[in-house]
């Protein structure tokens, strides 16, 4: 009996394509959800990754310009009203205000530095909006897939009992396969959640720091133009 029970589990596919072709077509959508949600979380991290290294070195090459000693006239007319960097963006966006508040005759229009710096914390919320988004995904995706993967393994396990009941045997060979493909959609949950949250966390700490240099620079400059308006 033994040895017709080890054959039996012997001609039996493990791997994971076998399981999966095996399995049940509720437990075989939950394995494609978790496929796809993995493959769309290292999407957007290779993207993130990307967008942040070029952000930063943007930021550098542009901090460079902007504390170089030059004018900032001749700054801002080498960059145009419609650069592609963040950082320029945000210069841009309180140079073009502060221009626009003077008057025919030379003088300042009243309000201009509130106005100047709404419009550069304008230009920085939608630079942060480009930075964060698609984390939300990688969150729901941490959050999610796990339990998306237990429900997978519950109802294969649920699946495996019935087939031992139907067939009144216990062997290795009946009960193995449903249980190891049950199990297989936890190990899916958690392969596309374990990333998603390690690198949302990441990403999210990356995302600040790259705002709050904007934000300094903002301050900067505001300080440098305040100094402009009070002479």
């Amino acid at each position: 009996m033994e040895a017709e029970t080890l054959a039996l589990a012997q001609e039996i596919d493990f791997s994971m394509w076998g399981l999966f072709a095996r399995a049940t077509f509720i437990v075989k959508v939950v394995m494609l959800i978790l496929v796809v949600a993995s493959f769309w979380s290292w999407s957007i991290i290779i993207q993130k990754l990307i967008t942040y290294r070029s952000a930063r070195r943007e930021a550098q090459v542009f901090d460079e310009a902007f504390w170089s000693g030059n004018p900032l006239d001749e700054l801002f007319e080498q960059i145009g009203t419609q650069p592609d960097g963040s950082s320029e963006k945000i210069f841009a966006a309180g140079m073009i205000e502060w221009r626009r508040s003077h008057r025919a005759d030379g003088g300042l229009i009243a309000g201009a530095q509130a106005r100047i710096d709404r419009s550069m914390d304008v230009a920085i919320a939608k630079e942060a909006e480009g930075l964060q988004k698609g984390l939300s995904i990688l969150a729901t995706v941490g959050s999610t897939a796990p339990f998306i993967g237990l429900f997978g393994t519950v109802w294969g396990i649920m699946n495996a009992f019935i087939e031992i009941a139907e067939q009144q045997n216990t062997n290795l060979a009946v009960v193995a396969p449903g249980i190891a493909e049950a199990l297989l959609a936890t190990g899916l949950g958690l392969l596309a959640a374990i990333p998603a949250v390690i690198f949302y966390n990441k990403l999210s700490a990356d995302s600040d720091r790259i705002v709050g240099g904007y934000e300094a620079f903002a301050d900067e400059f505001a300080t440098i133009l305040s100094r402009q308006l009070d002479s």
